[in-house]
């Protein structure tokens, strides 16, 4: 719970006013009774002062619990956002590679469910205070009318909070189960979206993807979800067993043992019939709270599971002289193969204004080298050096800003986020002109109209942005695989080349063999080893011009 501490002492203020408050309904609750007994028997000339007092003592009962039930709310949806706004800067502050590990499903997962059980917890929040001040005040005055019947009644309370203590943990234990099965769920319905056009075209997928696959964990969490509500059931009841075995013991039994005059005997009656419902409030809030604690537990988890990339307070990026690999190495896990894929050691070096291919069949680590050139991932082994510096822990953020990448499985926002300067719009008309998109796609206001698009016009987009952010190196993996073959030649011939002209640095991820020869050197990767590299033309079969790695 110390996220939700760390929330309660940015607003002690409030939410001390929202338990006092509570706590003084609670209180007024049992004082209510208490005036009730005494009307019972009181006389007709004291009946007006005790009602006097019941209507003063109703007004703040009411006021008080309206004033906590508001002011819990707003806490509840206070600690949604700052919960919500914690986790998703802990998302944006973490690393590429923690974020592919992590994965989509979990992390949505906590910032929609999770977080509404936050505010379902600040909703329970006044009946738990004001119930428990009921209860306590209700104790108070049966103290007051014997002190044997409280010391019973604690008895008996320590006897019901053994027994729901253990019902408590193992539906606590099927919560936790249920909302990590969730998970799965959450990644089964994005691709239920997702591969819609495949679950279309073939019946049995989709039978079995449905039938079986979602079919079962929807079954599994229905399964450990109820049972954990049971269990939760079966507490509260006994929770009420307790009470009613406690009522019966005492009118029945100790009242036999310690006689007691009708009136103390018809207090204890009303103040145990009082306190039944306010128990079962208390007990019904309760999973609630251990809901709310489930969520906690697994918010903070994503923050442990997300560790910070360190950086140094922002710096604008600058044109560079020269970047340079050294050595570097890159490993990671291929299920396919279900064995560990290494890329490197590679050795290169980029200058300002030189388009560079990279090329190799598929799997051979190019969109890997990508990857770790632009900064997204970091070297297990070697080092990038920018400008003759290594590239250090806390400057990578720094670094990757000299880079534009549309990558093959590119993320198209719709509208130019982050971009500012003057006339944006005017500048990005001019580019959907430029790349033949005008007659498709108009900008108002930095927001696309419309991304309803072809993948190929897609990447076009993505390619506007790219030209916008005006960063002196650009990274484009396979973009042209999707482009028809009047508008792969402009991009070959004519795009890459005005790039270069402004003294941007180009590398080029691509299988489109009759444009090697456009390229100013070439990079040949072969199972992540680099091969061959070299300048000038390339030929497709044995690359006559080829040149040692260490000439790059």
């Amino acid at each position: 719970m110390s996220l939700l501490l760390q929330l309660a002492r940015h607003s002690r203020g409030i939410l001390f006013i929202a338990l006092v408050t509570s706590l003084i309904s609670g209180f007024g609750n049992a004082g209510l009774v208490a005036l009730i007994n005494q009307a019972l028997g009181a006389s007709p000339t004291r009946l007006g002062e005790l009602g006097l007092q019941f209507l003063v003592l109703g007004i703040v009962v009411l006021l008080t619990r309206t004033l906590s039930q508001t002011l819990f709310m707003y806490l509840g949806q206070r600690a949604k956002a700052s919960l919500r706004m914690r986790t998703i800067h802990r998302i944006g502050d973490a690393s590429y590679r923690h974020l592919e590990q992590q994965g989509a499903a979990r992390s949505i997962s906590v910032l929609t469910g999770d977080l509404d059980q936050i505010v379902v917890f600040f909703v329970s929040m006044p009946a738990l205070a004001m119930q428990g001040a009921v209860i306590t005040g209700c104790l108070a005055y049966l103290g007051y009318l014997s002190w044997k019947i409280l010391l019973f009644a604690l008895l008996t309370i320590c006897i019901g909070s053994l027994g729901f203590r253990f019902a408590n943990g193992r539906a606590l234990f099927h919560l936790r189960a249920s909302r990590r099965r969730e998970d799965d769920l959450v990644k089964h319905f994005r691709a239920l979206f997702d591969g819609a056009k495949e679950l279309k075209l073939h019946r049995e997928r989709r039978r079995t993807f449905i039938d079986d696959t979602l079919a079962t964990n929807v079954e599994a969490v229905r399964v450990q979800r109820t049972r954990g509500y049971v269990l939760y059931a079966a507490a509260a009841s006994w929770g009420s067993f307790i009470l009613l075995a406690f009522i019966g013991i005492t009118l029945f039994v100790v009242a036999r043992l310690y006689p007691v005059d009708l009136h103390v005997a018809s207090g204890y009656a009303m103040v145990f019939l009082y306190m039944i419902m306010p128990i079962e409030a208390l007990l019904s809030a309760i999973p609630n709270v251990s809901s709310a604690r489930v969520a906690l537990e697994r918010i903070e988890q994503i923050n442990a599971d997300l560790p910070l990339e360190r950086a140094h307070p922002a710096a604008a990026a600058t044109s560079f002289v020269r970047i340079v690999l050294e050595g570097v190495t890159h490993r990671y896990f291929r299920e396919k193969e279900n064995s560990m894929f290494t890329l490197g050691p590679v050795d290169l070096s980029f200058k300002p204004g030189e388009i560079v291919y990279l090329i190799g069949g598929n799997g051979s680590g190019k969109t890997t080298l990508a990857k770790m050139l632009v900064g997204l991932y970091t070297p297990e082994s070697g080092r990038i050096l920018l400008n003759g510096k290594p590239v250090g822990e806390g400057e990578w953020d720094v670094y990757r800003q000299h880079f534009s990448v549309v990558f093959n499985d590119f993320f198209l926002f719709d509208s130019l986020v982050g971009l500012r300067g003057d006339d944006l719009d005017g500048k990005a008309y001019a580019y959907l002109k430029h790349l033949q998109l005008d007659h498709k796609v108009s900008i108002k206001d930095a927001a696309f109209s419309t991304l309803d698009l072809s993948q190929g016009q897609r990447k076009r987009l993505a390619l506007l942005v790219a030209y916008l952010e005006d960063r002196p190196f650009y990274v484009f993996d396979e973009w042209a695989a999707d482009q028809d073959p009047l508008f792969k030649d402009v991009f070959y011939r004519q795009l890459l080349p005005e790039l270069k002209a402004k003294g941007k640095t180009v590398l080029v991820i691509t299988h489109d063999d009759r444009y090697f020869h456009l390229a100013d050197r070439y990079i040949k990767l072969d199972y992540g080893q680099l091969v061959e590299a070299g300048g000038g033309p390339v030929q497709d079969s044995g690359m006559a011009a080829s040149a040692p790695a260490n000439q790059v």
